[in-house]
């Protein structure tokens, strides 16, 4: 796999990016060449003294970067020599296999879109994020790329949810569930009630409605809802992670006796820690387009950086687009969409 990555988009500037590149290209073997995209002079800056794995990384100049206060649509428009450009120009030309981007969420939403279009039967991309749960992972859709959703739109981020979930995580039978404030039938609003009608006739594992304390209780593996509050639900989870184990660090050196209670219970605090870690995945990808294309956060680590190329890797090898064209078609089929 080719991949070109996006090293200006990210809080800590390209060298964290390159970091992570340089180290998924030493423990990814199936990772033939990425393609560094950004400012020439700093990427060298970044690459000087550095192995760059016998030959397998070049770089791409992009003269410009979208910022975060840039408008999504700069990204085609005021700014087509951004590093998200011409990143995604690379892989319409098929000069890469996948793109992966720390950057403006919405620029590469919108690049992506314009640039390599939606699959088949299918009227909105929607990103998928993997989440922790203590019995399970799984997978949120859309969990930013569109605020605004039809039924329709839901039905196909179930059927894309199913797929992923199926292909990238190994789930055998995954289940999908919609996202709402009830799980009675008739509990919802208009967009999660005709929704609910739509995904009962899905070739899935369609268990109906989940509520938020469903989420972490090992009762559901693909969660859907629309982008607006799929967002909401990730950054929630993010920030309530990152409280609590502040919180707990405050509470347990406050005192000696709590401070040898925590060396004591330093192995569970430890495996915990690693289960939410946000770096362990690394990237969503963003699912309905015709190729593939990963988001990574904007904080990203070079070991979040080095994980997102690795999850790349394992949705390109089980080609996962293939799968998601001819699930859209059976449920376009299915729901009579012509």
């Amino acid at each position: 796999m080719r991949i070109a990555v996006d090293v200006m988009g990210g809080d800590h500037g390209c060298g964290v990016i390159v970091d992570g590149v340089l180290q998924a290209l030493e423990e990814f073997q199936a990772l033939q060449s990425a393609i560094l995209v950004g400012r020439e002079s700093e990427i060298e800056g970044a690459l000087a003294g550095r192995s760059t794995s016998s030959g397998r990384v070049s770089v791409c100049h992009a003269q410009e970067v979208l910022s975060m206060q840039d408008k999504a649509i700069d990204a085609v428009r005021r700014k087509k020599d951004c590093s998200i450009s011409v990143g995604v120009d690379l892989l319409k030309h098929g000069k890469a296999d996948t793109f992966l981007s720390p950057g403006n969420t919405g620029g590469v939403v919108t690049a992506a879109t314009v640039k390599l279009r939606r699959l088949t039967g299918l009227e909105r991309a929607g990103i998928a994020t993997v989440l922790p749960a203590p019995k399970n992972d799984f997978v949120l859709l859309d969990a930013g790329a569109n605020v605004d959703s039809k039924p329709l739109h839901l039905a196909h981020y179930a059927v894309m949810g199913n797929v992923y979930a199926r292909e990238v995580l190994r789930i055998t039978q995954p289940r999908v569930g919609l996202l709402s404030v009830g799980t009675e039938d008739v509990k919802g609003n208009d967009l999660t009630l005709e929704a609910f009608e739509l995904c009962k006739k899905l070739d899935c594992n369609f268990i109906g409605n989940v509520e938020g304390h469903d989420l972490f209780a090992n009762r559901v593996d693909v969660v859907v809802c629309d982008g607006f509050v799929g967002n909401v639900v990730l950054k929630s989870c993010e920030n309530l992670a990152q409280t609590m184990f502040g919180w707990l660090k405050e509470e347990l050196t406050a005192t000696p006796i709590r401070q040898l209670g925590a060396l004591l219970a330093k192995g569970a605090f430890r495996t915990i820690k690693g289960r939410m870690d946000p770096d362990a995945y690394g990237g969503a990808p963003l699912l309905g387009l015709n190729n593939n294309v990963f988001i990574a956060h904007g904080s990203a680590s070079a070991k979040a950086v080095k994980n997102a190329i690795g999850m790349t890797l394992r949705a390109f090898e089980h080609q996962i687009n293939e799968h998601m064209h001819e699930a859209i078609a059976r449920a376009n089929e299915s729901l009579k969409i012509t």
